[in-house]
């Protein structure tokens, strides 16, 4: 039985992130774009569907708190922080320039309030007095946004700051945009506050404003995050969602904040009117039950823990089948990530993709002993 590696591509142990369906890559030069840098993606695959100049390492301004605001839920998920927690203001977060929300030093907020001037506001203060109360201080936590950065793979970016205000040697690409896009859209909640159009800080004495029009203007929009300072020019992440499929637009270094929204609703609104996704394989289904030789275990269960979408061009969903390839019997022992079948996904009678299933966890050889004490509980069950 063959052993592979197994990385961030499985269907049982991972997310799912690159399946194509033979739908084609729309050129750079088929829009006339004026960003220096753009790309489309659809979020539950990681496809691509539009791409100019996606890998270019470009200053990125405010886009940068799609980081903040992940670390900042992944330390709410861990339990680190909550939202009621109070947050006295430091000097230096006070002292942040471009969009903020005048925190004042010693002023106290609870992060909630912090969170939503962070995704509604883009408020700079905000986001360094968060990163004070995750770290301790900006540059620790600067350190675990690179850290972070690396994990999921974004080879081109490096942070200097939490907000994006510094130019140089702070910069990111299109590409690894939409890859911490896609991570912190796993965080449903985030919704709530990168959706809001408008709403108010201390008890409704001060208002914010979401900096992405495309939030109020654009059907399905629920986020992400703008961009301005003069060496980034402007930039926006933007996502929406229609029917069962949720797109993500990154455009970078456009020149005035119009264009930015121009060519970000012409990226979304192509990938809308031209493909759609397919539910292939849903988490949680069973996709075998299967016998175990040589083992304490009589069977395993084999089940999907990840939903697994496919992209295909609008009008082929009729088209998309799927077969399960696994065994009747394993024989022990069998380590974890083992590959011991398939789902081999086709377009009529053409196979378009195949993906690994692979063995959820270590299955150990039965010793002597153990042999032994099944047969006596059987003869014992029997007896009864």
């Amino acid at each position: 039985m063959r052993k592979k590696t197994i990385r961030w591509i499985s269907l049982l142990m991972a997310c799912i992130f690159m399946f194509i369906g033979n739908t084609a890559i729309v050129k750079a030069d088929d829009f006339n774009f004026e960003a220096k840098a753009a790309i489309l993606v659809e979020n539950s695959t990681g496809e691509i569907i539009y791409e100019k100049n996606a890998h270019d390492k470009l200053p990125i301004a405010s886009i940068t708190k799609i980081m903040t605001l992940l670390l900042i839920m992944e330390a709410l998920e861990q339990g680190k922080i909550s939202l009621e927690d109070r947050v006295r203001v430091s000097e230096h977060a006070s002292s942040m320039g471009g969009s903020q929300v005048y925190l004042a030093v010693g002023e106290e907020f609870n992060v909630e309030d912090l969170v939503k001037s962070i995704a509604i506001a883009s408020a700079n203060d905000a986001s360094v007095a968060m990163a004070e109360l995750i770290y301790g201080t900006e540059e620790m936590f600067v350190k675990n946004m690179n850290k972070r950065a690396q994990e999921l793979g974004m080879k081109n970016t490096h942070f200097k700051d939490c907000t994006g205000l510094t130019d140089e040697g702070h910069y990111s690409t299109a590409y690894d945009i939409a890859i911490m896009s896609r991570e912190l859209l796993k965080h449903e909640d985030i919704h709530k506050w990168l959706s809001i159009w408008i709403d108010h800080i201390r008890d409704g004495e001060f208002e914010l404003v979401n900096t992405n029009r495309l939030v109020k203007f654009y059907e399905g929009c629920d986020g992400i995050k703008t961009g301005t300072t003069s060496a980034a020019k402007s930039c926006v992440a933007a996502t929406a969602k229609k029917n069962s499929m949720r797109l993500i637009a990154v455009i970078l270094g456009a020149p005035n904040s119009s264009a930015r929204f121009k060519e970000a609703t012409a990226l979304l609104d192509y990938g809308f009117a031209n493909y759609s996704t397919v539910r292939v394989v849903e988490k949680g289904d069973m996709l075998k039950r299967i016998k175990v030789l040589n083992s304490t275990m009589d069977h395993i269960d084999i089940k999907a823990q990840d939903d697994i979408n496919l992209l295909i061009n609008k009008g082929e969903e009729d088209s998309i089948t799927k077969e399960i390839i696994l065994p009747e019997t394993l024989t022990a022992p069998i380590d974890k990530d083992t590959e011991i079948g398939n789902v081999i996904i086709k377009k009529g009678d053409k196979e378009i993709k195949r993906i690994d299933i692979i063995c959820p966890q270590k299955i150990e050889r039965a010793k002597f002993r153990d042999f032994f004490k099944k047969i006596l509980s059987r003869w014992s069950s029997h007896k009864h």
